[in-house]
């Protein structure tokens, strides 16, 4: 079974994560068919880039999502859009409603991992 998870990669107590295209079988950080996106749980939010065509593709020819890629596409509107495109809608459509999103979003920085204090508005320690 060809499943959809996160590949670890970063340094030591500094993890980041690829989601790939994997067989079931494979170790977590062995063999994959293909990259799709990336996730970064250090960021304030967590930075989630998701290829929507290539994951709309492989969710349409079976391939099943771990519980933790399953919430990323959930928060991304991969989800949505593969249930709406199960439902007969246009797929261009559904690429075009991502591209969108993705443009609107504000703009992270995957190397910022804490906000400073003061730009988060609280005073600096003394």
């Amino acid at each position: 079974m060809v499943r959809i998870r996160l590949r670890r990669t970063g340094l030591r107590k500094q993890p980041s994560y690829r989601i790939v295209v994997a067989d079931q079988r494979s170790p977590r950080n062995g063999r994959f068919i293909e990259v799709i996106g990336h996730y970064n749980p250090r960021t304030r939010p967590n930075t989630n880039v998701v290829d929507e065509e290539r994951a709309l593709y492989w969710l349409g020819v079976g391939a099943q999502p771990s519980d933790r890629v399953r919430k990323i596409f959930t928060i991304t509107g991969t989800m949505g859009r593969f249930e709406r495109l199960r439902k007969g809608e246009e797929l261009e459509a559904l690429l075009a409603e991502a591209a969108a999103e993705r443009e609107a979003a504000e703009p992270v920085s995957p190397k910022t991992s804490f906000p400073v204090a003061e730009a988060a508005g609280q005073d600096a320690p003394a």
